[in-house]
């Protein structure tokens, strides 16, 4: 699930405002529409402000593809 779904999900479940859930993590506005209307560059800090308030917190997710740890050689 996209980081943008999953906070909107989780907002409308609480029934929460885009302002009244800035105002409950401590963020702007703007930054929850930002992050609502998927926008790629976002503060780590500002988004686990928002992930702790439903129990959660960002983190690493291993991807399908290659990356440098799995090339040999």
């Amino acid at each position: 699930m996209l980081l943008s779904d999953f906070v909107k999900d989780r907002r409308n479940s609480a029934k929460l405002t885009q302002p009244e859930l800035a105002e409950k993590a401590g963020v702007g506005l703007r930054f929850i529409r930002d992050m609502e209307q998927g926008k790629e560059t976002l503060r780590l800090d500002k988004v686990n402000q928002v992930l702790q308030l439903f129990g959660h917190e960002l983190g690493p997710v291993r991807l399908s593809r290659n990356t440098i740890t799995d090339e040999k050689g």
